[in-house]
């Protein structure tokens, strides 16, 4: 396979996570049209929202099994389009029920993007790049996010959410079409290796460098997809008193700050030699900044930018937890090893995004505003406590993983 081909097929598949990384925040900036055309609260639009990583995160071990065994090419194709049937659903959906399975197929759809992208670079692209690579393809997610906040706020304003989440499914549908089209096929595993690939597998769950990074990788993803992902416009709304369109382009800088750090993280990594400082520096920070944005009174919005763009910068060190774990880790477990760690990391926002908004209801005043619950400063304060706790928790795990140096 030519050099220009394989980083042809990486473009697509990074275009193909970031697509889905649009999907995956869209909740964001039209959570009181949710609320009022489902009628329902803060918890089960945290569901709602969460399907997609329910769907994710319980595929992210076998796609890794299945991506060992037949490769990228179908696998990514299909999973695309499926996630854009998903997108349609969701865009018609005549009652919550039908939006829940929306969501749900989106989430499986968009399960098999990452652990695609972290294949396509492993078989194709230069061993010794590989964390730069993979934070490249994560910055191209994060270019996703941001066309998920201020971008498609304004879309909505404009066309109404049924129709810009319908825009959404046809450039989904195009993506699959052109993965199929363009990704080279590699050859499949026989039959009898299942047997390898089992084993693969448990080799990686065996071993404890796998879940430590794992968990390193939960707590820092956690604060990006039920803050930042989700619950950031609606606080900023309603505690900083932003519109919406101003509240989403406000956390947008945390998904710029991911976009930024996560390749010079990598890069840095790369050409340090080693992994668990910059893990344990990033988690860190990320914890003290986050306590800053959250609980710090009165912050003016030039300082509420600045921390959420370096808190975004320190976060993306969640990037580093794929290629700690992979080297504690034999070739063939590779695909299991990102399996396993994206669980923890997609997981993330399917416990976080409904957890908070329970939490919200439990604290609601009985406010309402054009058919949607409205939370006080004091309901936020209380829902949004965990998140800290859970990054100080990732950092005390990468500081428990032991080092390998970077071949």
């Amino acid at each position: 396979m030519t050099s220009l081909r394989a980083y042809a097929t990486f473009a697509l598949a990074a275009a193909y996570f970031g697509h889905e990384f649009i999907q995956r925040v869209s909740t964001s900036v039209i959570v009181g049209e949710l609320m009022a055309e489902f009628a329902v609260g803060g918890a089960v639009l945290g569901s709602l929202s969460a399907f997609y990583f329910y769907a994710y995160a319980g595929m992210q071990i076998p796609v890794g099994v299945l991506m060992d065994r037949f490769g990228p090419r179908r696998l990514m194709s299909f999973a695309a389009g499926i996630s854009a049937v998903g997108a349609l659903i969701f865009a018609t959906a005549p009652a919550v029920e039908f939006a829940y399975a929306g969501r749900l197929l989106i989430g499986f759809g968009a399960s098999f993007s990452f652990i695609g992208l972290l294949t396509v670079t492993t078989l194709w692209l230069p061993p010794r790049s590989f964390s730069g690579l993979a934070g490249l393809g994560q910055a191209v997610g994060m270019l996703g996010a941001i066309a998920g906040q201020a971008p498609l706020a304004l879309v909505v304003e404009e066309v109404g959410w049924r129709t810009a989440v319908g825009m959404l499914a046809c450039f989904g549908a195009a993506i699959a079409l052109s993965m199929f089209l363009t990704v080279p096929e590699v050859a499949r595993r026989p039959a009898q290796d299942q047997g390898r690939l089992m084993r693969g597998l448990r080799i990686a769950a065996r071993n404890r460098e796998t879940w430590l990074n794992a968990v390193f990788g939960l707590s820092m993803t956690g604060t990006m997809l039920a803050f930042a992902g989700l619950w950031a416009v609606p606080w900023l709304v309603s505690v900083y008193g932003f519109e919406r369109a101003g509240a989403a382009a406000l956390t947008s800088v945390m998904f710029v700050g991911w976009g930024v750090g996560s390749p010079l993280i990598g890069w840095l990594s790369d050409r340090a030699g080693c992994r668990k400082p910059f893990e344990v520096g990033s988690g860190a920070g990320m914890t003290v900044t986050l306590l800053a944005i959250l609980y710090v009174p009165g912050l003016p919005t030039l300082a509420m930018a600045a921390l959420m763009l370096v808190n975004g910068i320190l976060a993306s060190g969640m990037i580093l937890a794929y290629a700690a774990a992979r080297a504690h880790n034999p070739p063939e477990a590779s695909g299991a090893t990102y399996g396993i760690v994206n669980t923890g990391v997609v997981g993330s926002g399917a416990i976080f995004q409904p957890l908070l908004g329970l939490l919200l209801d439990l604290n609601w005043d009985g406010a309402m505003r054009a058919g949607a619950r409205v939370y006080s400063a004091d309901a936020y304060d209380a829902a949004f406590a965990i998140l800290p706790c859970v990054a100080a928790i990732g950092t005390l795990a990468a500081a428990l993983t032991r080092e390998k140096p970077v071949a």
